[in-house]
This record gives structure tokens, sequence and C-alpha cells, in this order.
């Protein structure tokens, strides 16, 4: 990963700490939501808390812990995501902190006062590309982008590969490899904060997280996605019973591209994923539509029982 540039520390750095970090991901009405804690509204930050040394047995069980005390939440699937240990990624703590990153995915509840869900997308505008290119991405990030490349060929090469400039194609997976290439070019309001400066006005590259926690964000968009394909980890985010709508509704949400509708079923279909229940839903508008369950027999049939996603 890239690490990013520093100001030499004037702190004493032979002490290490040690936070559990959570990055919580939930998908309501079509967008993938973050949970975040409010306790400085201006730059939100991804929960943290501190490990139990003397009663927590293991990392998560301690995460899950503070997650329920502080937050409220239960959480269901954990898995752990990454260590984060750049110095003086917080200036607000003497020693040097290692971040022990976990992802979860829950369905989306009321938290506990000081803490909010937020729509991923406005701290990635550029990533959702349902509805075609986004526009932050045209008309801000890749002029902005083609100046600061300028006429290297090194850096040409990576604009295209990582933005997918034709014909390149977009690599939904490459969520961390975008955002570190415009924290690089200076794109990112964090770039600018982490030197103490300020960023200019017109950056139009999302909601800022607090120190390094947007590159965390990234870091669990882009494994969720991949997960996606291996992994049945998308039931995790739907209630127990959805329509098959509802079930790729679910999945374009969170790889940020419209999928081919019968395709999509097929895969499903082909991956024995999903059961009837012999029920339906008067809820989509028009013709009833069946709805099904998540099929837990598959995790025991084939070892990477995930959704192989279509095209457009």
């Amino acid at each position: 990963m890239l690490e990013k540039p520093k100001q030499p520390s004037q702190r004493p750095t032979s002490m290490v700490a040690l936070s559990l970090e959570a990055v919580i991901f939930a998908v309501t009405d079509e967008r993938p939501r973050l949970l975040v804690s409010l306790k400085d509204p201006q730059r939100p930050s991804i929960p943290s808390g501190p490990l139990d040394a003397a009663a927590d047995p293991t990392l998560e069980r301690g995460l899950r812990r503070w997650v329920q005390h502080r937050a409220g939440l239960e959480l269901g699937y954990v898995e752990q995501l990454y260590t984060f240990g750049d110095r003086d990624r917080r200036p607000d703590v003497d020693e040097r902190l290692l971040s022990v990153a976990y992802l979860a995915l829950v369905r989306e509840e009321q938290p506990s006062p000081g803490a909010a869900w937020i729509d991923c997308y406005d701290l990635f505008p550029w990533e959702d590309h349902r509805d075609g290119r986004p526009e932050a991405l045209e008309a801000h990030i890749m002029p902005k982008l083609g100046r600061w490349a300028g006429r290297n060929e090194m850096r040409l090469a990576r604009v295209r590969e990582t933005f997918g400039v034709p014909p390149m194609p977009w690599d939904a997976i490459r969520v961390l490899e975008r955002y570190e290439l415009l924290y690089e070019a200076g794109l990112i309001v964090e770039h600018y904060a982490d030197k103490g400066e300020s960023p200019p006005d017109d950056l139009g590259t999302g909601t800022p997280l607090a120190y390094d926690h947007r590159r965390i964000a990234a870091s669990a968009l882009g494994r969720l996605r991949g997960k996606l394909t291996y992994r049945p980890v998308v039931f995790e985010l739907l209630p127990e019973t959805f329509t098959l709508t509802q079930l790729q509704r679910s999945v374009e949400a969170l790889v940020g591209l419209r999928l081919h509708k019968q395709n999509f079923r097929r895969l499903v279909e082909q991956g024995r994923l999903v059961e009837g229940t012999g029920r339906f839903s008067a809820a989509t508008g028009g013709r009833p539509a069946e709805l099904f369950k998540f099929r837990e027999d598959v995790r025991g049939e084939r070892p990477r029982p995930g959704l192989r996603l279509p095209g457009r």
C-alpha cells in the first residue's frame, strides 16, 4: 500500500498503542451505508475502541463487546481487514498507534447517540456507476488527474488503469488504489489535513473522514466488493426473506454497477444460492414477487459459494 507522506514527528515513538476499528456496512433503500462516530461532527470517524487485554480472549470478541456497548449494535458477520500502523496517523495519540480494522456487515438499525449512518458514495462519489460514469468523475476528477499526470507516461498509465479510461475497463474492486492515487495527486482533503494545510475549495472528491479513516473505509469497500464473488456475504445485509429484485439491487448498491437482470438471475439459479419459500410479496407495486431465502447448505457444497457478477 502507498504510504502517506508525513512531516517528521517530534514525539517519541518507542511506545505502541493498539485500537480496534469497526468498518460496519449496511444496505438500505439501495444505498450502501457506513456507520460513523460523530464525536467531531465536522470530521466523522470510523468507530474505534480499546482492547481489554485482561478480559477479551480475542481481538474479535473485544470488537464485538465495545461495538455493542458504544453503538448498541450486535454484529453478525465480522472478518479482520488489515492492520494500519503508519507513523503519525493520529496526532491526538502520543504513542505510535496500530489499528486492527475489521469489516462487519449488519442490517441497519438506529445506533446509539453519537453515531450515525452515512452514504458510502458521499465518501467516494467516483465509485457509483449505476447511472453511468459519475459527474464528479468526469467534470472534476479526470481533468485534474490529467493535469497532474501531464506528459509523465507512468502517471498517465496509472490513471488509465486505475480509473478505467477506455479501452481499459472499470474495475470496481480497485477502490483503495483510486483513493490513494487521488491522495497522491493532492485531490483529497486528507492530503492537506495530514500536512496541516488548508485544502482548496473546489476538490469535489467527497466527504472527508478523520485521520486516515477514509483510507480504511476504501480498503473495506474494495474487500467487500471482491468478497461478493466467492462468499455469500450479501445475504448478511438482507432480511430473512427477500425478492430476487431486492437481492440484485443490494449487490448493485455495493459494486456500484447495474447488472443484467436475466443473466444475474441465471447465475443465482445455477449457483443454487437461494430457495423459494412459496410465499409472495405484494410490496413490489406490480405482480406479486416470490420471496426467497438463502440456502444454508450451499456453504458445505463448494468452497467458493459467491456471486459471479455478470456485465451490465
